[in-house]
């Protein structure tokens, strides 16, 4: 182990560098750094000497070449054991650097933005980050590479310890750590680039699962299975703050990404409640409130112990009507503080703030491999639907088809959905066999059938689906179509006087 004499530290990310700094100098270490982070030292009282005057070379093009230069590059990449490296060193007049504090630019956050051009994009890749993170972790024996705040503390706590030196092992962990990045942003880096040109292509060549660990579960879908939750960015239900309640298990995070994936379809306040990943009760009013008693009109038998999530913020009246049932989580973008206070009067209710994130691609492992597919965000417009039937739906039946069809969406095949305008009354899903659903969603309704519509996620094989729902109170459908039997279908329509649209579109969930 040698002495840290000389640091770099060139960070975007600038928590905590100040003190980092100043107990490295306090350890005898010269400060060398860059720009801004060089003006943030010199400022807090510590000598630090700029990039530049090492060099003997300005930075240039407005900070594109700062630290690409052989008298950076070479003190930290020459062998300390070697005579004829540390021989080159010193007839160029180049110190060792022995330590590298970088963190890189944040491309994944200009990403991550609605509408970020080409080049916005380009101008927030890092060139010199990587450059000296690699070099440092290549060179690991030597040189210690630090790229996250979080390592200051213990770093430091080492360094005093053993008159400021690290051990090899450290160094050692460093480099891993310090390659991880670079790999992870290259990563970030190529994955959404290859988005600039097909936003909405095909699945990429290759997959990269390069995701973080957000924190472990204390177990699976059972307790005999172990679990972790790992995300991408800050938001989603992955990257959903916890304000409230008890640890999240595996089985809440199916179930509430479930949930905010269904409220989240819905321009007007709306409320969902899930129970083992199905709708047991969905419905978009005026308010969130009205939404959220609705919803629980469905199936409020099922909605015990469920799992709601509101695209709206929640207010106090909604907060006191959830209050009264027993309920897992609730997820939703924010709480009034009213609201807040009361759902925190459930010591267990988990509360869930989540900032909404389209996923583009689909991932599903299977043995020995994964399943990956564009999301499912094909919307109906009723200018392109089809009316099959001789009848055509009346407004206030194409409002219950309209959301009817969102709902369906969401529900496990074979889905059946029975609807008024912005509420479920019956949800049959997973059943085998279609005409099953349409049995089961009656079976489950508590509201009555009568003057409902119904929403089917893919075609209807026979007619009996159809006569099975009428039977049930149904007066009009919508289905994607295509059977080889469609036309015994719309004749079946026909016949008992009900409307039947064809989408196109299937929205199989399995």
């Amino acid at each position: 182990m040698s002495r840290i004499q000389r640091v770099l530290i060139s960070v975007t990310d600038k928590t905590g560098i100040v003190e980092f700094a100043r107990e490295l100098s306090a350890l005898g270490a010269e400060i060398v750094s860059t720009g801004g982070t060089a003006r943030m030292i010199r400022d807090a009282g510590i000598a630090v000497r700029d990039v530049s005057e090492v060099t003997g070379f300005p930075e240039m093009l407005d900070g594109r070449v700062k630290t690409l230069h052989p008298k950076i590059a070479a003190g930290m990449l020459a062998i300390r054991s070697r005579a004829d490296h540390m021989e080159a060193l010193a007839g160029h007049g180049i110190a060792p650097i022995d330590m590298v504090v970088v963190n890189l630019y944040r491309f994944e956050d200009v990403a991550a933005k609605a509408g970020a051009t080409l080049e916005e994009l380009t101008e927030n890749i890092d060139i010199g980050g990587p450059t000296m993170i690699r070099a440092a972790a290549k060179n690991h024996q030597d040189v210690a590479v630090v790229v996250s705040p979080r390592d200051y503390g213990p770093i430091l706590a080492e360094l005093k310890a053993n008159a400021g030196q690290l051990s090899l092992q450290t160094k050692w962990n460093l480099a891993r750590q310090a390659f991880r990045t670079t790999a992870d942003y290259d990563a970030a880096i190529t994955a959404r680039l290859a988005q600039v040109d097909a936003p909405d292509g095909p699945p990429p060549r290759e997959l990269n699962l390069r995701v973080p660990k957000v924190m472990d579960l204390r177990y699976g879908e059972n307790p005999h299975q172990s679990a972790a939750l790992y995300g991408k960015g800050g938001k989603g239900i992955a990257g959903a703050r916890q304000l409230h309640g008890k640890e999240l298990s595996y089985n809440n995070l199916v179930d509430l990404d479930a949930a905010w994936q269904l409220a989240c379809e819905f321009p007007s306040p709306a409320a969902a409640i899930i129970k083992h990943t199905n709708p047991c009760g969905c419905a978009e009013e005026e308010t969130l409130a009205e939404a959220y008693r609705k919803a629980l009109e469905c199936d409020p038998v099922s909605a015990y112990g469920g799992v709601i999530a509101l695209n709206r913020p929640v207010d106090e009246e909604t907060a006191r009507e959830m209050a009264k049932t027993f309920i897992e989580a609730i997820a939703a973008p924010d709480y009034a503080p009213e609201a807040l206070a009361i759902l925190q009067a459930k010591k267990n209710l988990r509360l869930m703030r989540v900032d909404a994130a389209p996923d583009r691609l689909v991932v599903k492992s299977i043995s020995g491999g994964y399943l990956v597919q564009t999301a499912d965000e094909a919307r109906l417009d009723r200018a392109k639907a089809v009316v099959k039937s001789q009848r055509a739906p009346t407004e206030e039946e194409w409002r219950g088809l309209e959301f009817g069809w969102r709902v369906a969406k969401h529900v496990k095949s074979n889905a059946i959905v029975y609807a008024r305008a912005g509420q479920t009354v019956g949800v049959g899903a997973g059943q085998m066999s279609r005409v099953d659903s349409v049995k089961l969603g009656a079976m489950k309704a508590v509201l009555p059938l009568g003057g409902t519509v119904v929403a089917s996620d893919a075609y209807f094989p026979f007619p009996d689906g159809v006569e099975e729902a009428v039977k049930n109170g149904a007066t009009a459908f919508i289905q994607p179509g295509g059977s080889v039997r469609d036309q015994e279908v719309i004749a079946a329509a026909d016949r008992l006087g009900v409307a039947m649209v064809f989408t196109g579109v299937r929205h199989f969930r399995h």
